[in-house]
């Protein structure tokens, strides 16, 4: 039988069995959890009249819970920190500088330690223009470009106010410097990689003597000049410098392409020339010893080695020379001779020695031709030749 049909008696399933109690009150059901948590933190449970007392101390405490909650979650928090590839983290304790950490996660004391993340990897540049004097008293506008980066993070924030500034004021003065100790010409064209060199160096020293904690990567000369009043004399000048480099260099290249050659040409004269020497030393002393040789021949058959000697002179004359023989038993006075006939079979100039005439005379003749000598002539004097004693 349902509790609401005539004669179930009106009971009601949410009531207490011992009364007509309705449902349970809210605020009771708060105020009992306030008492359990503040008995936690040394309040009083109770009822009646110490409930204010009870309540108040339950939401103190509370309060704290939460507080104590949320400030170990800010210090979790506040304690991991990452540092990225390209930076470097200076780590400040109470305010004071403490450490240098490189990338990647770090952990620090929470509300004590601080950091500040330093990028030593960006690559900074700036421009700088001015007019300077140069040391032969010229007037010159240089254009500089200078690239820098940051080398020491705990210099860069903690040892100089301004750190780029004073690396401008640094490159300037020792710009200056190096400019007023070179001349114009050196500025201009000839040795500006040298000038840019110098002046990168010593600004390298003069900011590390400041501490900046920066390093200079590159200085650049971009452009150096002349004032714009004598800039067209300037560029005449230049002009003809360049003028004089490329004759120079045509003159050098002509005697690289001459003096070979004529060093050449001397030792082949000189090699010749010993090749003669040697040649005329040579042939003396083959001719010297000859003549002993027949020295001694002589000294032994005088006779037989005087007509040796006759008869080989006689042949080396002789033989390239014409002659013609006539050897007649009988015959007239006059002989005619064609000699343009004969010396013409020997070819232009030469003479044909088979060709010999054979006239009717009465006697044999030697007839001598123009150009050559007779036996007599051609037979050295006895003179020339020694003689033994008692040789006849």
């Amino acid at each position: 039988m349902a509790w609401n049909e005539p004669g179930g008696g009106n009971r009601d399933p949410w009531s207490n069995k011992g009364g007509d109690q309705g449902p349970p009150d809210l605020d009771e059901v708060v105020r009992k959890l306030q008492d359990k948590v503040g008995g936690l933190f040394g309040g009083r449970r109770g009822g009646g009249g110490e409930g204010g007392g009870a309540s108040g101390g339950g939401n103190f405490g509370l309060i704290g819970v939460a507080l104590l909650i949320a400030l170990a979650i800010a210090a979790a928090i506040n304690s991991f920190y990452i540092i990225q590839p390209a930076e470097r983290g200076v780590v400040l304790r109470f305010g004071a500088f403490h450490e240098v950490v490189g990338p990647g996660p770090h952990l620090k004391l929470p509300f004590i330690d601080s950091y500040l993340p330093v990028n030593v990897d960006q690559i900074n540049k700036f421009v700088h223009r001015a007019q300077m004097l140069t040391k032969d008293e010229n007037i010159v506008d240089v254009t500089v470009e200078v690239q820098f980066r940051v080398l020491d993070p705990a210099d860069f924030l903690f040892q100089d106010a301004n750190p780029p500034q004073t690396l401008r004021n640094a490159m300037e003065s020792i710009l200056r410097e190096v400019i007023g100790k070179s001349k114009l010409d050196e500025i201009i064209t000839e040795n500006r990689q040298g000038i840019a060199l110098a002046v990168q160096k010593g600004t390298q020293d003069l900011i590390d003597l400041y501490r900046t904690g920066l390093k200079v990567l590159n200085i650049n000369i971009q452009d150096a000049r002349p004032p714009e009043a004598v800039q067209d004399a300037f560029a005449d000048a230049i002009k003809a410098r360049e003028d004089r480099e490329r004759v120079k260099n045509q003159a050098q290249a002509y005697a690289n392409d001459v003096v070979p050659r004529a060093r050449g040409a001397a030792a082949r004269l000189l090699e010749d020339a010993k090749a003669y020497k040697a040649k005329v030393v040579a042939e003396a002393e083959g001719e010297s010893k000859r003549f002993l040789a027949l020295l001694a021949a002589y000294e032994q058959a005088p006779e037989v080695t005087r007509d040796r000697l006759y008869l080989e002179s006689m042949q080396d004359v002789l033989a390239g020379t014409g002659k013609v023989l006539l050897d007649v038993k009988a015959g007239s006075n006059l002989t005619y001779l064609p000699l343009d006939k004969v010396l013409g079979k020997g070819g232009a100039g030469g003479f044909d020695r088979d060709a010999v005439l054979r006239p009717q005379m009465s006697n044999p003749k030697e007839v001598e031709l123009p150009g050559t000598r007779s036996r007599a002539a051609a037979r050295p004097p006895r003179a020339f030749f020694p003689r033994e004693r008692g040789s006849r």
